[in-house]
């Protein structure tokens, strides 16, 4: 059986890029699209290269990019324009193959295996994609080119802007391995920080460990960036014919005034599941993990994340679990700038539920059927037939 040959296309700064088609004469300024300041939304929410050259990063304080590039271009964000974009790259995707998986909206993995009698090898296919997107859209495109999808989107990521990198079965031991850890897909700032306490640097470090190790320090999933490591991720790239599941669905708020105590997260919580909630229902989807993301008065971010026992949609649920892991994580040595709730590694209606044989969730059960019962009056009468108390 032959190599699967995947790409991953990551279109570059991508808001910036396409916030600069309608203004060309700013081509040769740093230039940054962010948030409102007014709102207390302002951050950073993409660059372009120059002020990439001047430190300017993704998510930090607007006023702390000033600070290192003093003529940094502030332009508001075009929502509208980047998904018309997104959906002009895609079509340009399935020229070549059906099998074309987003993964947010300026990157997709494409499957390609079955295109090279029409297109040719996957490394001269990801060219033809390169310059197509460059000369229909006017934007650069980095691709990735390898036999699974973890390794393509590591490739994509290599060289930047307007590049493509080949990750063979020959070569990723030599161009894979030496990375930070921190490099591969799914591993994020707290994982890094664990491994490093342990003595493990580099993804090549992570092939070296035993399994128990991994086991103990990150549960099941320490197996599985293991195989990742190992260039053995099997994962197909979903079809576009088939029903896209989201990866997660969340909401965030940044109020007028800094948060002081718990009852206020809370009660925000509480507004954010709804939403989250409703979105979850409307597509027949479950959460199997919940994430908090929280921004002090100092701008410094943190998230934090947990699996689920049981995969829930309700807003009590979501909310509820994700205060406990609020609780866990925040210290409050400063109020709260803004707070966020993601409900993640989301399962379709068909996700298995785990039998509770001792009865330890039955409450949380009910609470679903309570919950199931609101947003069936809801849907008939409006949102505001039933409204929720406060109390935790």
């Amino acid at each position: 059986m032959s190599d699967r040959i995947i790409l991953h296309c990551d279109l570059n700064n991508f808001f910036a890029s396409v916030s600069l088609l309608s203004n060309p004469t700013l081509y040769d300024l740093p230039v940054a699209v962010c948030g409102s300041v007014e709102a207390r939304h302002g951050i950073v929410l993409a660059k372009n290269e120059i002020a990439k050259k001047y430190g300017v990063k993704t998510a930090e304080a607007v006023w702390e990019a000033k600070q290192k590039c003093k003529d940094l271009v502030i332009l508001p964000p075009n929502y509208e324009e980047y998904h018309r974009y997104s959906r002009a790259a895609r079509e340009i995707y399935l020229r070549y193959t059906d099998l074309v998986e987003p993964f947010g909206i300026d990157e997709c993995w494409l499957d390609v295996t079955g295109s090279t009698l029409l297109f040719g090898t996957g490394e001269q296919i990801a060219d033809k994609i390169r310059k197509d997107i460059k000369r229909e859209l006017g934007i650069t495109i980095s691709v990735g080119v390898s036999f699974n999808k973890i390794f393509a989107k590591l490739g994509s990521d290599m060289k930047k802007p307007d590049a493509v990198t080949v990750i063979s079965k020959e070569n990723f031991k030599e161009k894979v391995w030496p990375l930070p850890a921190g490099d591969l897909l799914f591993i994020g700032k707290s994982t890094v920080a664990r491994l490093n306490e342990n003595g493990v640097f580099t993804i090549g470090d992570i092939t070296l460990c035993e399994d128990s190790m991994l086991t103990r320090l990150l549960g099941k999933n320490g197996i599985l960036l293991k195989k990742y490591a190992l260039g053995l991720d099997n994962s197909p790239v979903a079809s576009q014919d088939e029903e896209y599941i989201p990866k997660s669905v969340g909401r965030s708020t940044t109020p007028d005034h800094d948060i002081t105590d718990r009852k206020e997260v809370w009660r925000i919580y509480l507004e954010l599941a709804e939403e989250i909630s409703d979105e979850l229902r409307k597509k027949d989807l479950y959460a199997t993990g919940i994430q908090v993301h929280t921004r002090d008065t100092a701008l410094k971010v943190k998230e934090t994340s947990h699996a689920l026992e049981m995969p829930v949609n309700s807003a009590l649920l979501i909310a509820r679990f994700g205060m406990e892991i609020f609780d866990k994580a925040y210290r409050w040595d400063l109020p709260l700038r803004s707070v966020g709730l993601r409900a993640i590694n989301l399962k379709g209606d068909n996700v298995v539920v785990q039998t509770d044989l001792f009865g330890e969730r039955n409450q949380d059960e009910k609470i679903e059927k309570v919950e199931n019962s609101i947003y069936t009056v809801r849907g008939k009468f409006g949102k505001k037939s039933i409204k929720r108390g406060r109390n935790i």
